[in-house]
């Protein structure tokens, strides 16, 4: 398995995968259940420049020529910024305010989403992901990674504890009560 910047031309794969890893939160985005239409608008965000679900904040996993997996990757100070023409975009496309809570904040490297095809699930995939990523920012950059975990999904918060992740609050997105949870380089040296 190969981990590389993903280009433009991942745009379809990584929209797939960002459906699966956001699921519910993309309708309540677009206010649409459309299968279709919320896969559409994510494409016409991945393959746009400049916002936060661009290409250029994504990270891949291939095997040969499938993009097995992506993570969704940004500076939590560029969030309004960034977030700028997804909001137009949804009131362009479904005629909707979007307004959702700030879900980072200066100060941390944000996982947006990470997704995992299907069938590649429970293989290891999404460890290795994440251990890239604490490698990336956290050992080569020193820089503290954030990411949201819905509180009532166990198993992933035994996988964020076990790399690492420490709860440092809570949020809310889109109704949901979250786990924030942060790793750095003060927390690996205490966890060694």
């Amino acid at each position: 398995m190969m981990i590389r910047k993903a280009r433009i031309e991942d745009s379809k794969d990584i929209a797939a995968l960002l459906m699966l890893a956001m699921d519910q939160i993309v309708f309540d985005f677009i206010g649409d259940n459309s299968v279709e239409k919320a896969i559409r608008f994510l494409e016409s965000l991945v393959c746009m420049e400049a916002n936060q679900y661009s290409y250029e904040n994504c990270w891949v996993a291939e095997i040969g020529d499938e993009i097995i997996a992506m993570a969704n990757v940004y500076d939590g100070s560029e969030l309004h910024r960034l977030r700028a023409p997804v909001t137009e975009k949804i009131a362009a496309m479904f005629k909707k305010g979007f307004n959702p809570e700030d879900e980072t904040q200066s100060g941390e490297i944000y996982i947006d989403s990470l997704g995992v095809r299907t069938y590649w699930q429970g293989k290891g995939i999404g460890s290795t992901m994440l251990n890239f990523l604490i490698d990336q920012y956290v050992n080569k950059l020193n820089r503290t990674i954030g990411l949201l975990v819905d509180m009532d999904n166990g198993n992933a918060k035994r996988l964020y504890a076990r790399l690492g992740f420490a709860k440092v609050g809570e949020k809310q997105l889109s109704g949901k009560k979250m786990e924030h949870l942060q790793i750095n380089m003060a927390m690996r040296l205490n966890n060694v």
